[in-house]
């Protein structure tokens, strides 16, 4: 491999480094424990988790609304890099402002965490994009792996640090948790944008020389592409489905916890195992998809999470919470990295910002109703474990529909 192109895989790859600290420190890690216990005390658990669910919701729905348009566009610009631009620098401020929302303004810090979510959600789509720039076909499963290995070994050290802060605030010149918890949400902010500097120095775009203005009959014309286009539409379902539960298992998992009692510093210590299972797991599944084949690595990751969720109907100790959490370390980034891989081999390389647009716009789609009807379920039976049970359905209708995508051809 030529050096510039090796750089530019690790270039990429570090924004997967950057962007992570988001997901861990605060989607699923202490965002649901602060809103819970610092903006939201005053505020029923149940319906806290409704909240919770209808803020992930809202910030997913916009992201699926914009992506296809978005990606489309930045396709047509080449202008990719300056999207993701955009969002990177919208979900690093607003994560910042979390910082300085005050106790018991959860209205306030449900629309600030929203922002910050479109910031990160948004971004996705124009990273994802860039794969194809810097991978061949051959390589992109590799490839993707590694970002997404990278990722959870560059959010999983942030993290640690934070839950150090947290744990021992003195230490680190803290007053409190609540001090700490603050210094936390600036500490992603920064981590984020800095990290993020390689992509943009080193990822090579191609500039497309059409820059006629774009509107949404283009938008219906890739539908119709799509529709066309029975490799991409059927993968498209079967990922709609089976992320669909995957996204909602890792947003909503902490918030489970809570509701079956758990102390809030056990839950952290079960997502800090999840991201150093995850960082050589997510790795060696790039390495498995070559030797198995992508979709029979993916059918892997996919039944071990139906294992999973079945066994957290029944778990009863923080103990299994721990067992449970290094179960979905060792497939939860195999299935989204591969997922990503296999989708960039099915879709026109030149129109790779409008087909993950789709793409992600499906996933947010899935977030949007994946939390949604985890929270419904929790707050009309007032019985958390039996909203975990729905989510079977999506991993194994998704398996099934999987298994009916044709292999891509190779280019």
């Amino acid at each position: 491999m030529n050096k510039p192109r090796r750089s530019a895989q690790w270039a990429w790859a570090f924004n997967d480094w950057a962007n992570s600290a988001f997901a861990t420190t605060v989607l699923v890690g202490f965002f649901p424990i602060f809103f819970k216990q610092y903006w939201a005390t005053e505020v029923d658990a149940t319906d806290a988790t409704l909240y919770l669910g209808l803020g992930n919701s809202a910030a997913a729905l916009i992201v699926m609304l914009i992506s296809p348009w978005l990606g489309a566009l930045a396709d047509r610009l080449g202008a990719a890099k300056r999207f993701l631009g955009v969002f990177t620098v919208l979900g690093a401020l607003a994560t910042f402002t979390l910082a300085f929302v005050g106790a018991g303004q959860w209205h306030l810090a449900i629309v600030v965490f929203a922002l910050a979510s479109i910031g990160f959600f948004g971004s996705l789509t124009f990273n994802d994009a860039l794969l194809v720039n810097v991978a061949t076909p051959e390589e992109s499963d590799r490839v993707s792996s590694f970002g997404y290995g990278l990722g959870y070994l560059g959010g999983g050290l942030l993290f640690l640090v934070n839950v150090a802060m947290v744990l021992k605030p003195e230490v680190f010149g803290l007053a409190d948790k609540v001090a700490a918890t603050r210094a936390a949400f600036i500490s992603v902010a920064l981590w984020w944008l800095l990290f993020s500097i390689p992509l943009f120095l080193r990822v090579p775009e191609t500039r497309n020389a059409n820059q006629q203005p774009f509107g949404w009959r283009e938008i219906f014309a890739t539908v119709r592409q799509i529709s066309q286009h029975r490799p991409v539409w059927m993968f498209l379902l079967a990922y709609f489905l089976y992320i669909d539960a995957v996204g909602t298992l890792a947003q909503m998992a902490v918030d489970f916890g809570l509701n079956l009692g758990f102390a809030s510093d056990s839950l952290i210590k079960a997502l800090l195992i999840v991201q150093f299972v995850s960082f050589p797991a997510a790795i060696g599944f790039g390495y498995l998809a070559d030797r198995i084949g992508t979709k029979r690595a993916i059918y892997l990751g996919l039944s071990v999470y139906i294992a999973v969720t079945i066994w957290g109907y029944f778990m009863q100790t923080e103990a299994q919470f721990y067992q449970m959490a290094a179960a979905i370390g060792l497939v939860q980034g195999g299935v989204q990295s591969l997922s990503r891989s296999y989708f960039a081999r099915l879709i026109p390389p030149e129109q790779a910002g409008q087909f993950f647009g789709f793409y992600n716009m499906l996933g947010k789609f899935a977030a949007v109703l994946g939390p949604l009807v985890v929270g419904i379920v929790a707050a009309t039976t007032g019985n958390p474990r039996l909203s975990i049970l729905a989510l079977i359905a999506f991993f194994i209708i998704g398996i099934v529909l999987l298994a009916r995508v044709p292999e891509p051809v190779q280019r």
